[in-house]
Parts: structure tokens; sequence; C-alpha cells
């Protein structure tokens, strides 16, 4: 008789820079011969890619971990992470087979083997290790996203950040090897191009490299794809402003801006340890702006960080309002196991952090709603990267990265570009019809 193959899950949480390192886990495990299925009943090993961010994610998280555990016959591993956050935690209430660091590439089939004969494994290196490597095999999410982690860890010591006792500090990889890597993907279907890690603007630094260089190389491929560039924190942004605006301008580059600004009072982000002020955000938006007409922004708040007063939060208010991003992502204040906000003080209660949130909340969605109906009755030409919910629906997204829904029974859109009209608008994308 001949041994069945093992199966085994893989399920991941959180960033891209994450979701890009389950995609390297689910091809190494392919490459060495393991089955992957999609339903934990049917297999012998889970794994699951663990985000800790934030306190809800956390719990999450564990919630999902702790139900797995149940499965007496199935071995677990954990990675991602969870287990340099919060191992206390992880140790304590979940009962798992292995627990590896983040992105642990082709480790990940050496750890299902061992557990696999009954071994426990915990292999938790120094977050200073060497980057993963980019050419290992990978089993995408999405054939027409090409997700490629271009840094690990970062340049900023926030006092709320929990990520970099992760992640660690910056390691960046070569242009060279990034080029190759998206080449690779290309040749499987990709078209959509995302450059991720921790903080895209401080890419390069420790290599005598930055974001432009790397954007100039890419935009160097000759194919039809679209870029799109991951979060950037603005003090890193400051020293290349100009050359950042035209690598912008480049046909390739999704016009999408992501540029945190976490509050509008330059006291609050002094405590929060971000090394710039709201006039500098300010002028770095303006400078876009300025260059490239239509641009989407995208910014984050927190609300309720220690200190934060109501005339604090009153100038964050004011900011969104005169800034007037697409796209804010609003966070409540959580304190993070390890982190200097964790001790500071004054706290903000629980109520206001909750009542702040919803007032910056309704303020987001009219804002949203508006820069969303300029839009109304723009033509132009889409890439159409996911199914939609409903049968029949696509998504896709313009030069500005507007997701814009389309309908059609052309089971073949997916990975292609249409022209398309505009023809109604709402909060969070477009809706238009194929022309």
């Amino acid at each position: 008789m001949v041994e069945r193959r093992k199966r085994v899950f893989v399920e991941s949480f959180g960033c891209s820079s994450n979701l890009a390192d389950g995609e390297f886990l689910r091809g190494c495990l392919l490459q060495a011969g393991f089955d992957l299925v999609s339903e934990i009943a049917g297999a012998d090993v889970l794994v699951y890619n663990t985000c800790a961010v934030k306190s809800p994610t956390e719990n999450r998280v564990i919630e999902k971990l702790k139900r797995a555990a149940k499965w007496k016959s199935k071995k677990l591993i954990v990675t991602g992470c969870l287990p340099l956050i919060n191992l206390e935690r992880l140790k304590g209430e979940v009962e798992f087979d292995g627990v590896l660091s983040p992105a642990p590439g082709s480790k990940i089939v050496e750890a299902v083997q061992k557990v696999l004969r009954g071994e426990r494994v915990q292999w938790l290196a120094s977050h200073t290790q060497a980057k993963p490597r980019l050419d290992l095999p990978k089993q995408a999410d999405n054939p027409v996203i090409s997700v490629v982690p271009v840094a690990y860890g970062c340049l900023g010591s926030c006092s709320y950040c929990c990520v970099v006792f992760a992640r660690g500090r910056l390691r960046s990889c070569g242009t060279e090897e990034i080029v190759q890597r998206i080449q690779s993907d290309m040749r499987s279907r990709a078209k959509e191009v995302w450059l991720t890690g921790q903080d895209m603007a401080c890419y390069g630094r420790d290599i005598g490299l930055s974001l432009v260089n790397l954007l100039q190389a890419v935009c160097k491929i000759k194919a039809e794809f679209f870029v799109r560039v991951g979060m950037m924190t603005p003090n890193y942004v400051l020293d290349m402003l100009d050359q950042l605006v035209d690598a912008f301008r480049d046909e390739h580059v999704f016009k999408f801006l992501h540029l945190p600004v976490q509050s509008g009072d330059n006291e609050v982000l002094r405590r929060m340890n971000r090394f710039y002020s709201v006039e500098d955000f300010q002028r770095i938006v303006a400078a876009f702006r300025k260059g490239i007409s239509n641009i989407t922004v995208a910014t984050d708040i927190i609300c309720g960080f220690p200190g934060e007063s109501e005339e604090a939060f009153e100038r964050t208010l004011r900011l969104i309002e005169e800034v007037k991003p697409d796209v804010v992502n609003v966070s409540k204040f959580f304190p993070r196991t390890r982190t200097l906000a964790e001790r500071m003080t004054p706290r903000v209660s629980a109520s206001d952090v909750k009542e702040r949130s919803q007032r910056l909340a309704e303020l987001v969605r009219r804002i949203s709603s508006e820069k969303n109906a300029a839009w109304l009755n723009w033509t132009g030409r889409i890439l159409v990267d996911e199914r939609g919910r409903q049968s029949g629906s696509w998504i896709g997204r313009n030069f500005a990265y507007k997701p814009v829904v389309v309908k059609s029974e052309d089971e073949l859109l997916l990975g292609r570009f249409v022209n398309v009209r505009v023809v109604k608008t709402f909060q969070t994308y477009l809706e238009a019809v194929i022309v």
C-alpha cells in the first residue's frame, strides 16, 4: 500500500507582509510533497501564521488557536508575530506542537516533518536574523497579485508598537532580487504588484538604496502591470520627497499614497515617538497632490493615545477636515505588552476613546463619500483583480487604486484590463459598467 501524503492546513492573518510569508509557507510545503487543504477537518497539521499588532487581533487569534488545539488528532504549529510578541500568553493558553519565528520560509518543512514524528519544535530565532529569501516557491492567494516583502523590520521606535519585537530592525532585499521575484510572479499571471514592508519609506537605507531606486528598477520591467507602494512613515519621506513624487508619476505606479499621521497634535506625536510634525505630513500630502492629480491619499489615526486631551483630539478632527484624505483607518488605542505606551499616563477613559473614534469615523464617512462622488461618470481603464461577493460581480482598480465594482458573466475577466464608466459612487467603492 502507498502511504497517503500528509495534508497541511495553512491560515495567515494580518498585514500584507504576513500574507506574503504565508504564500511562501504554502509554496515550500507543496514543493516538499505535502498536500494543502482548505478545511481543518481534512488536515494532519494545522499551521497558523499569526498577527498580534493590536489587543483585539491578538485575542481573536488566541481564540482561534484554542479551537484548533481541540483537534487532538492534529498537530498544531504557530508562527508569525504572536510568538515573539506574547509567547508567555501563547504558552499559557494554547496547547501546540511547534512554535516558530515570523517568516520561517523553507524551515516550515522541517518543522512539519518533526511534529509529525511526535517531536516538539520551538524555533524562536532572534528577530535580527537574516531576511527570508525571495526566490522560495510560492503559492499565491490571488494569482493576479504579486505580494513582495521587500524589507523586514523598520527604523522606527514608536512607543505604542509591539511589531518591532517580532520583526526587528530593517533588513532590505536588493533591487535585483526583488525584480526577479516580480518577473517570476508575472510569468505566473500576476499583473498587480504590492511592494510591502513594515515601513516602505525606509526601504534600502541599510544597504545604501532608497524607495526611489526600487521604484525606478521595478518600473523598467517590460510588461503591463501596476505597482502599489505600501505604508510610508512621513519622516522618512521628507529627504526624498521631490524624487519620490517623480517616481510615483510613472504609468506603472498606482497613484496611491498611504501616509499614516496617527494624530493631528504635535505633542501626541512626540509621545508616540513619531519623528515628524503635523506640518510635515501636510507638506508631503500637498507635494503629492501638486505633482499628481487625483491621487488617493490614505492615512491612519489612533484615538485615545495616553495624554490625548480633548483639545488634541479636536486638532486631529480639524486636520482630517482640512486634508480630506480619501481613506482613514481609525483605531482605538490599546496598550500592547512591553511597549513604552503601556506605562504611559494619563490614560484616556474607555468611554472617551469610544466616543472619539465614533466622531472621527462619522467625519471620515462623510469625507470619503464626498471624495468618491467626484468620480461619478469617470471613464477609464481598470485592472480586474478579484471576484466580487455576488455572483457575476468583479472588483478592479483604476490608476488611483480606487476599487471599482463591475458586473459581467465573463468568467475570464480576472487579470484583464477593461474600460469602464462609473455610474454610482459609495463611501468605499465605485460602481461602473464595462464600455
